[in-house]
């Protein structure tokens, strides 16, 4: 689960390496993201090869859709699974990926929201 002052990994070609959460979006006084939802963050670190190409600058904030989880997802049928870190895609202000490419796999769980654009341009569905 995420909350505010998280720093998490993205895992797309914008630029930023580290983000940290300023915000939880989706109601009043909600304190934890899970998987596929929205939160507001803020680009702590950047990519060194990319710094003169970035999309991004430090200390911009955007919007990330949160792709990856320590915490335990349960599927209907009774199996578990977890990734290895906190991973988030930026968004735009338009809803769509900042980046082309993701490069890990997305959940099932994203595909089939708002969001399928997200399990397009990844490295495949879990």
């Amino acid at each position: 689960m995420i909350q505010q002052q998280t720093i998490l990994k993205v895992t797309d070609n914008s630029g930023a390496k580290t983000v940290k959460c300023i915000k939880v979006l989706g109601g009043f006084k909600r304190r934890f993201a899970r998987l596929g939802d929205v939160i507001v963050v803020s680009v702590t670190n950047l990519r060194n090869k990319s710094k003169k190409t970035s999309k991004v600058k430090k200390g911009d904030v955007f919007k990330a859709l949160v792709i990856q989880t320590r915490s335990i997802q349960t599927n209907k049928d009774g199996s578990c699974y977890y990734f290895n870190k906190n991973s988030v895609s930026l968004i735009t202000k338009q809803g769509k990926p900042l980046a082309s490419r993701i490069s890990v796999p997305v959940s099932k769980k994203i595909k089939q929201g708002q969001f399928s654009k997200f399990s397009a341009i990844s490295a495949g569905i879990i």
